[in-house]
């Protein structure tokens, strides 16, 4: 791997400026989903092992350069303490003589939180001024957000240029399992790419079929591809304006030797709410006045069988409506076969997005996959081929 690993810097006795995504759902004064930040916790363990001092940079919504109260880190510290099992002190500023003063004063096993990084405009800016302010306050930088790499910003991009640089725990396991996934898998490789529209993944659709030997498509943006095909698709979710783009995809897939799966049969119903009545039908036979809202058993099977030849599996977005019930059994039973695969040590699965983890976890599948990425931004653009600009910062 060519960025370096906590392992490989001397942190005792040094200021560890850690890049973390604590940017998580708050309602009231308590933290309604850890997950993000029970994340980050074999990094700040590992750097107190170490004996470094963990100084926690992160931004909290998005305030545009100004002070807003309810925007303040200040009211993660209780949930943090929690997840450390460590004191947490708080620092109003990240930057500048009072937040250096908090730095000198830290104890032994104490971790530091600096406040809202967006709380300066130069932060989104990258302004390189700002960076060596907030350099001053450290020794080290660990990047541990992998979720934020696609923005180069002051925290999560230019301080890798001016002070020793490494990736913490979850950056490193993120970064290890895409490689695993994409630059370097085993094959044969299946993507499961589902969602609303095409116009949303072009660039991942694109990218996909030169990287991967199947290519399954599911949600709306299917139904984009079978109308693109001349397939009557009723009511349902369609961008008609894009089939074009549609059939060019599907032109470029063939030409690259990706293997485009599409549904064959379909759930179909009259209305778009749970528990609608609905019936199984060929593709062909969708009725003018319904809609698809999810592959039929004949299609599952398919799928299904695809993941036991294939040996790498990545997946971003559901296969039908999976938040109204019974239009989540395509996704359930698929995710569920993945796993069962993963857990047996036939097959590597990585998914990632944010309607993909609600989904995988809704199944009870999430936790047999080899990894689900809660970056949103960061891991669609890195499915896209694109270079993140955190990442390659801890590369150079």
């Amino acid at each position: 791997m060519p960025w370096k690993t906590l392992d490989q810097l001397d942190l005792k006795g040094k200021n560890v400026l850690t890049r973390v995504d604590i940017n998580v759902p708050v309602s009231g004064a308590t933290v309604t989903d850890t997950t993000r930040i029970d994340r980050i916790v074999p990094t700040i363990k590992d750097i107190l092992a170490f004996g470094g001092k963990p100084i926690l940079l992160a931004h909290f919504g998005r305030p545009k350069g100004e002070r807003v109260t309810h925007l303040s880190l200040q009211q993660l510290v209780p949930a943090l303490e929690n997840a450390f099992g460590e004191k947490v002190v708080f620092s109003a500023d990240f930057f500048g003589a009072a937040a250096k003063a908090t730095v000198d004063a830290l104890r032994p096993r104490q971790v530091l939180l600096l406040e809202n990084t967006r709380f300066h405009e130069g932060e989104i800016m990258n302004d390189p001024h700002l960076t060596k302010e907030m350099a001053a306050l450290g020794d080290i930088y660990c990047n541990d957000a992998f979720s934020a790499a696609h923005r180069a910003h002051c925290s999560t991009e230019g301080l890798a240029h001016v002070l020793p640089s490494c990736a913490g725990r979850l950056m490193q396991a993120e970064l290890s399992a895409l490689e695993v996934a994409l630059s370097k898998p085993k094959r044969p490789v299946a993507a499961v790419v589902g969602g609303a529209k095409v116009s949303t993944k072009l660039k991942l659709l694109s990218n996909l079929v030169e990287k991967v030997d199947y290519l399954i498509i599911g949600g709306g943006m299917a139904n984009t591809f079978l109308a693109a095909k001349g397939i009557n698709v009723g009511k349902s979710l369609a961008e008609h304006n894009m089939t074009g783009t549609a059939s060019k995809i599907m032109e470029k897939a063939n030409a690259d030797g990706c293997r485009i799966m599409l549904p064959t049969d379909v759930i179909v119903a009259n209305a778009f709410k749970a528990y609608a009545e609905n019936q199984i039908v060929s593709v062909s036979a969708c009725p003018k006045n319904a809609m698809i809202l999810d592959a039929g058993p004949e299609s599952i099977a398919a799928i299904c069988k695809i993941f036991t030849q294939c040996k790498t599996l990545i997946w971003n977005g559901p296969l039908g409506a999976f938040e109204l019930k019974p239009f989540d059994s395509a996704t359930n039973a698929a995710a569920l076969k993945a796993a069962e695969l993963t857990k047996s040590g036939h097959l590597v699965s990585v998914a990632g997005g944010g309607d993909t983890v609600a989904a995988l976890n809704a199944s009870g599948a999430g936790g047999d996959f080899s990894y689900i990425s809660t970056a949103g931004g960061a891991f669609l653009e890195w499915m896209e081929g694109r270079t993140l600009p955190g990442v390659a910062a801890l590369i150079n």
